[in-house]
């Protein structure tokens, strides 16, 4: 025979904890949309976040769950999409094939891609809008600032920085993540953002970075030395011969993929 329960708490004692985990994050977990890149098996995972009215874009913004990986950025370099491309058929100028394996021995699928210039990541923004039809861009430093933070969670727990990543970048989203549900906007890697200055900036800081500068509000203005030791004349608009520490990610307003007449006309 079964006793009624006293009460309200005696029955909770009665459902398993594993089902009150599940449905608390299926209440809390943010809204993905995942795009495969045509011509390819690759796929990304783009995360809404509902910004402050104060950030530069509109209600909502999607952005990249994790910093961009080296399998998505070598499509964009070695033309992965394309059967038997040649040069510049597509329109879209892309990177000059590195001399040196740019991932530095850090680890390359899984690992943030790094030592791309500003000017790189702006050019695969352009590829990958073309190619997915969506419209992909960097975030300015406002959005970046808003979405990067993180909320109760100690640093080591969300970054790797100077003082756990023993001098190397780490597989993306191995860290938990923050309040929107992205990884690595701390550490890792600093991100390329848009910014109204002279010099590119990135945010977030880096695995070299003490912990005190992997903060939503860190910046790093590019400097010569990150590309001193480049021999071109002039220097490769592509590549940062001394920089292993700055990737990006990127963001769109919408995750509906614009209508070709639309995209004619622009």
């Amino acid at each position: 025979m079964l006793r009624r329960p006293r009460d309200l708490a005696s029955l909770m004692c009665i459902v398993p904890a594993s089902l009150v985990l599940a449905a608390s994050a299926q209440v809390t977990a943010p809204a993905t949309h995942t795009v495969r890149v045509p011509g390819t098996t690759v796929e990304f995972t783009l995360v809404r976040c509902d910004l402050d009215p104060a950030a530069d874009s509109e209600q909502p913004l999607w952005v990249l769950q994790t910093e961009v990986p080296w399998e998505l950025y070598d499509i964009f370099v070695y033309r992965l999409d394309e059967a038997d491309a040649e040069p510049d058929t597509d329109g879209i100028a892309r990177p000059s094939k590195p001399y040196v394996p740019p991932d530095r021995g850090f680890g390359h699928d899984g690992y943030p891609a790094m030592g791309m210039t500003h000017t790189a990541a702006e050019a695969f923004c352009e590829w990958l809008s073309e190619s997915t039809g969506l419209t992909i861009r960097l975030p300015t430093e406002r959005e970046w600032t808003v979405f990067a933070g993180h909320a109760d969670a100690s640093l080591d727990e969300v970054a790797w920085h100077a003082g756990n990543a023993d001098f190397t970048t780490h597989p993306v989203g191995r860290k938990i993540a923050n309040p929107h549900g992205l990884h690595d906007t701390l550490g890792n890697v600093a991100e390329w953002v848009s910014a109204d200055s002279r010099r590119p900036i990135a945010m977030g800081g880096s695995y070299r970075d003490p912990a005190d500068q992997c903060t939503a509000a860190s910046k790093q203005q590019q400097e010569r030395s990150w590309n001193a030791s480049d021999p071109q004349i002039p220097k490769s608009q592509w590549w940062l011969a001394d920089c292993s520490w700055v990737g990006f990610r990127f963001v769109t307003e919408s995750v509906e993929p614009v209508a070709e007449e639309q995209q004619d006309d622009e």
